[in-house]
């Protein structure tokens, strides 16, 4: 059985303090994070703290740049979960709002488009239907002009 990951710990912990907290908690693990596991998983879970757009969507960016720099033997080492590609999903659906809300349009659908061609690396199992359905949130909301935060976001 493979240990937990210390800084994965460490962030979930972060997770549940107030949010400026959670905020400060994490840009502590991000500023010390060499690991592209780390900095990706600290970016992702950072973006849904901010209560600006465009600071999520610089951090949405931040995951899916250091995502580029994992390989799957990292993540089973962490103990967080079998493949990469089973990250990309939630990368590129976040994205998608970040965009929409930020009216962008095009943008937003590159990143469903992106978002649904890698659908396929999740698991039939609540996860992989979380990403399905918020999938369809975001183009539900795309398709009707909003630029809201959807009541399923992460950071309600």
């Amino acid at each position: 059985m493979t240990a937990p990951d210390p800084v994965l710990v460490e962030l979930a912990a972060a997770q549940a303090l107030p949010p400026d907290e959670a905020r400060a908690r994490m840009g502590e693990l991000w500023e010390r994070a060499t690991d592209p596991l780390h900095r990706c998983a600290i970016a992702h879970t950072l973006a849904d703290q901010q209560p600006d757009v465009a600071d999520e969507l610089r951090w949405d960016e931040r995951a899916l740049a250091a995502v580029a720099d994992v390989d799957d033997a990292r993540v089973q080492a962490a103990g967080a979960g079998a493949q990469v590609a089973a990250f990309l999903p939630s990368l590129h659906t976040n994205l998608a709002d970040d965009h929409r809300r930020l009216g962008d349009p095009a943008r937003a659908r590159e990143h469903l488009a992106l978002a649904r061609d890698s659908i396929g690396a999740l698991g039939d199992d609540a996860y992989g239907d979380l990403l399905r359905s918020a999938v369809e949130h975001v183009q539900a909301a795309l398709d009707a002009g909003s630029t809201d935060r959807l009541p399923s976001a992460p950071s309600t």
